[in-house]
């Protein structure tokens, strides 16, 4: 659904850096492969690069992400892209970039740079009366707690409107958070399900088996907490929990999410463990007696009248067993019934979301077997078999940003009430708890969960068997 403002333009601030080379550039070819792209590539940054360099890096990291390149599709991409170097805190660069510009005035600023550079940038396009029609695209993190956050915000609300602003969380992009919506408002086996009548509590769990690897000085002024939890996975759990929109539109969309956020109490810093895998210390860029973690496991609380009651577990680390993002909805037991062959209640129902990898939903059931034993019965849906393969998250956000369609872009209000909510666990940190690399985190998460159903092991995808391998 696109707004009515459309790009003229795409201008990326720091075009030669990661994300550039492993997200924007492939996007923007499939993009240009799907035809959705018609409007000029401008990249800029700091060093000398001629136009041949700038196709380079560009067929480099197309290639390193397909495998293979179309010709004819990246020879149109290369013929929409020019480059602009200079400081960027010099006025001379922004002169250069309005010529290259010329007579657009609708252009998308994606500044791909890092944080500290998103005020002096956006100052910048103002002094040189480029953000009069503009739109400017931010990458989390937006700011570093809530006094921050606020005042990155009133720096750019100086120069720019709040509907000027798009602020990227890549998680927004993904097929399965979006679907989630319809999931549960267009199927009523579902939507009856959806409340504190039946849900018993909700997990949400992250688990990388990677490490921070060569990104310790970056990750040890973040930790887990900043980087996932207070973006990615808050909002997950305002889409899993919100009412229906009265609309369409972007702002209806955020108007429910944000009241699932506004109804949840500051965390609680008693119901909050830290954990920080064994080695971390060792790794390059990272202080010997770092205290930052790469486990983070808390509880929360919604106050309205459909989750009152109903525990929010949320959990995410590095070096954990495996690869998993998901959802878990976990059911109330069914009620004791004396038809059944065995007196114990049997397993509650659950209902699992999983974003990545192999996006898909499971319906866990119970049934008897031939032997009269209860059995767990899964009911498993793959996204991409039954709906087929959707776009990539940075495919997705770089249209809707080109195209005006803003509900895929969080508001200032929502990432302030994530802030706020966990702003109590950033003041007041409690102890870090090492675990071994490969576990499930310290054991100290497992009493988070007392009184409610323990941890469950995530939904993982089926890895085929090797050529030649035994089954």
């Amino acid at each position: 659904m696109a707004g009515t403002w459309e790009a003229d333009a795409l201008v990326i601030f720091g075009v030669t850096g990661d994300l550039a080379r492993k997200m924007t550039f492939p996007a923007l070819y499939k993009l240009e492969g799907r035809g959705l792209l018609d409007c000029p590539v401008i990249g800029v940054g700091r060093r000398e690069m001629s136009h041949e360099e700038l196709t380079g890096l560009v067929r480099e990291a197309v290639q390193e992400a397909e495998g293979s390149l179309d010709r004819a599709v990246f020879d149109r991409l290369a013929n929409r892209m020019a480059y602009v170097a200079g400081d960027l805190d010099a006025p001379e660069t922004y002169g250069r970039l309005a010529q290259e510009l010329g007579r657009r005035r609708r252009p998308l600023f994606y500044l791909e740079t890092p944080p500290a550079l998103f005020a002096p940038i956006v100052d910048q396009l103002a002094s040189a009366r480029l953000l009069g029609q503009a739109r400017v695209a931010l990458e989390k993190p937006f700011g570093h707690d809530l006094a921050s956050a606020r005042a990155l915000d009133r720096r750019l609300t100086a120069v720019l409107d709040e509907n000027q602003i798009l602020r990227v969380d890549h998680f927004l992009g993904k097929e399965p958070v979006i679907e989630l919506e319809y999931l549960r408002f267009a199927n009523s086996a579902l939507a009856e399900l959806w409340h504190r009548d039946s849900v018993v509590a909700i997990q949400i769990t992250m688990a990388e088996e990677f490490g921070v690897e060569d990104r310790g000085s970056f990750y040890d002024h973040v930790g887990a907490l900043r980087d996932v939890i207070q973006n990615h996975l808050l909002l997950v759990l305002a889409l899993v929990a919100m009412d229906p929109p009265v609309g369409p539109s972007a702002t209806d969309l955020w108007d429910k999410r944000i009241e699932v956020l506004r109804a949840m109490p500051e965390a609680d810093v008693h119901a909050y463990v830290r954990g920080q895998y064994l080695g971390y210390q060792q790794l390059p860029g990272v202080a010997p007696d770092s205290t930052v973690e790469t486990y983070a496991a808390l509880r929360l609380e919604i106050n309205n009248s459909r989750w009152d009651g109903v525990p929010v577990f949320i959990r995410a680390g590095k070096r954990l067993p495996v690869r998993v993002t998901e959802v878990r909805l976990i059911l109330r037991e069914p009620p004791r019934l004396g038809f059944l062959p065995d007196p114990c209640r049997v397993t509650a129902n659950q209902i699992v979301l999983r974003i990545d990898p192999e996006a898909g939903m499971r319906l866990q059931l119970s049934a008897l077997d031939e032997e009269s034993a209860w059995r767990l019965v899964p009911l498993d849906t793959i996204f991409a078999r039954e709906l087929g393969k959707p776009l990539a998250p940075y495919e997705r956000l770089l249209y809707a940003a080109l195209t005006g369609d803003d509900r895929y872009f969080a508001p200032q209000r929502a990432v302030e009430e994530c802030w706020r909510i966990i702003q109590p666990l950033l003041t007041y940190p409690p102890p870090v708890h090492p675990y071994q690399p490969g576990s499930w985190g310290p054991p100290q998460a497992d009493a988070l969960v007392a009184g409610s159903p323990p941890w469950q092991r995530p939904w993982v995808p089926e890895v085929p068997p090797a050529p030649g391998s035994r089954q």
